[in-house]
């Protein structure tokens, strides 16, 4: 039987449609969440309710890591095999070393591979891979594939409410200004990815009704002036609140094409339970 030519590799912090899930060229590769002394491997030996339900009842807040360059060097062992290539598409370089293991893990397998920073994490990474797989259809290798996704990774919008300051500050990834600002004064921070594909607090608002229907305006300044075809409510077990937001979109911009999806446990770890966030694509 004959190769197939690029296999898809990426990490457990994608969102996973039910596209991709059917697809036999799309492989994943966990981040390991970490309580204490216990290691899990998210989405696999930990889903995002025990998760939950392990943050409510612990006083630590989890951890998470990378994959080690050993874990992708052995699934490139077994793509070859199969495949001739692979595109790998992961987790900003800036808020993880994710994809640094996967450079690694090919070089030790000696297997050839596109790396594709999305600079974002989630939804972010599903389009990025969705559309690397219909350039494929069309003809194009790995290496022309890899460098249109690269320039697609600076067309992601995203804003998210976090669902607990306290995983955030505690995980590092806010200052200690902010978290008091957050804590006391009960302001709920809008926070971004930004072309960098690193986290920043991009607004403070009074409430988290005015926060969400802030998300709602912002969505529309960008669908104003570019091309969107879909945004995406994500959110941390909080569905009711996820369809309120896809509600207020829909009437705000008719015939918009919305979806719904859950933040992965990896991301739930830093963000929290109550997390909702919108992603989309800005088109040219």
């Amino acid at each position: 039987m004959s190769k197939k030519k690029i296999a898809w590799v990426t990490d457990s912090t994608v969102y996973l449609t039910d596209k991709l899930k059917a697809s036999p060229d799309v492989y994943v590769v966990p981040l390991e969440i970490i309580f204490g002394d216990e290691a899990f491997e998210d989405g696999i030996t930990l889903k995002t309710d025990e998760l939950y339900n392990r943050i409510n009842n612990e006083k630590n807040v989890p951890k998470t890591s990378q994959p080690s360059s050993g874990k992708f060097a052995a699934l490139f062992e077994k793509l070859k095999e199969n495949y001739d290539h692979a595109v790998a598409v992961h987790i900003s370089s800036k808020l993880s070393g994710t994809l640094s293991s996967c450079i690694a893990g090919a070089e030790l397998a000696g297997f050839p591979l596109e790396p594709v920073d999305s600079k974002s994490l989630s939804y972010a990474i599903t389009a990025l891979i969705e559309k690397g797989i219909e350039l494929e259809k069309s003809g194009l290798g790995a290496t022309d594939i890899a460098m249109n996704l690269r320039d697609e990774a600076s067309n992601s919008q995203n804003y998210m409410l976090l669902g607990n300051l306290d995983q955030f500050y505690k995980g590092g990834r806010m200052s200690g200004t902010q978290y008091l600002l957050g804590s006391i004064l009960k302001i709920k921070p809008i926070i971004r990815i930004n072309t960098n594909g690193e986290f920043e607090l991009f607004e403070k608002v009074r409430s988290e009704k005015k926060a969400s229907a802030r998300l709602v305006e912002l969505f529309g300044e960008a669908y104003a002036q570019k091309r969107i075809q879909e945004v995406w409510v994500m959110h941390g077990n909080v569905p009711d609140k996820a369809r309120e937001m896809e509600t207020a979109l829909k009437a705000a911009f008719p015939g918009l094409k919305t979806s719904i999806g859950e933040i992965s446990s990896t991301i739930a770890a830093h963000a929290g339970e109550g997390t909702l966030a919108i992603i989309w694509q800005n088109e040219a």
